[in-house]
C-alpha cells in the first residue's frame, strides 16, 4: 500500500504541473482524464501493471514511478509531437530556447509534421476569416507556426512589427521585391501593411484545429 501511495503522490505531482487533470490528459494524448481521476481518489488500483503502461504513455523509463529520489518533473517538451499554446506576447520573442523560459497555456498534439521549435496560438479577431476562401481562420481556432521554415510568398506568416510587443498573424505576399502583410479578411480595413525593414518573420503558419469550446 504505501508503494501505490508513492506512486499516487508522484502522478498528482505531473497533474499539478500540468495544470489538472484535462491539461495532463491533453499533454499525454490516449490518457483517459477518468481514469486519472480514479488513480488520484484511489477508487483504482495503482499496481506494478498500472504503473508500467502509466510509465509508457507519458514517456518516462520503466520503474519511474518507483525511485524515489527521482524528482517527479518531467518536461513537456521532451513529449514527441507535443507544442505549446502560447500567448501572442510570447510569440513576440520566440526563439528555439524559449519552450525552456516560456510558461505555455497548454499542451496540443500538432496534426503536421514540424521542426523544433514549433509553438500553437489561439487566433484572435476576423483578420483572417474569409468563409468563402480556400483559407479561412476564426477566432478561437488552433494554428500550429514552424519557426525553422523560410516563408515564402503567400505563406501564412506570424509576423512581429519593429513597433509593437505582440506578433501578429497575416498572409506574407511579395511582389516586384516588396512585402507586404495581408488580412484575408476582404472587409478588414487596413487590408495591406508594408513590412521591408519593419517587421520580423516569426514562423510559417503549418495548420490548424477548430476549438468548438
Amino acid at each position: 500500500m504505501e508503494t501505490q501511495r508513492k506512486r499516487t503522490e508522484k502522478l498528482r505531482s505531473l497533474v499539478t504541473q500540468a495544470g489538472g487533470i484535462a491539461a495532463f490528459a491533453r499533454q499525454h494524448n490516449g490518457i483517459d482524464p477518468t481514469y486519472i481521476s480514479q488513480l488520484l481518489n484511489r477508487h483504482r488500483s495503482f499496481g506494478e501493471r498500472a504503473a508500467r503502461n502509466m510509465e509508457a504513455k507519458i514517456g518516462v523509463k520503466p520503474g519511474w514511478f518507483d525511485i524515489e529520489e527521482e524528482t517527479a518533473n518531467i518536461e513537456p517538451v521532451s513529449i514527441p509531437g507535443m507544442v505549446p499554446v502560447i500567448s501572442w506576447v510570447a510569440a513576440g520573442i520566440w526563439t528555439p530556447m524559449s519552450d525552456q523560459t516560456v510558461e505555455p497555456l497548454e499542451w496540443l498534439p500538432c496534426p503536421v509534421k514540424h521542426g523544433k521549435g514549433t509553438y500553437a496560438l489561439i487566433v484572435r479577431g476576423q483578420s483572417m476569416c474569409n468563409p468563402t476562401g480556400e483559407r479561412s481562420f476564426k477566432d478561437g481556432d488552433i494554428i500550429f507556426v514552424d519557426p525553422t521554415l523560410d516563408a515564402q510568398n503567400k505563406d501564412f506568416v506570424i509576423a512581429r512589427l519593429d513597433n509593437e510587443s505582440e506578433a501578429t498573424f497575416k498572409k506574407l505576399i511579395v511582389e516586384d521585391g516588396q512585402k507586404m502583410l495581408m488580412a484575408i479578411n476582404p472587409d478588414w480595413k487596413p487590408k495591406f501593411i508594408s513590412i521591408n525593414g519593419n517587421a520580423s518573420i516569426l514562423g510559417v503558419v503549418i495548420g490548424k484545429v477548430e476549438r468548438w469550446r
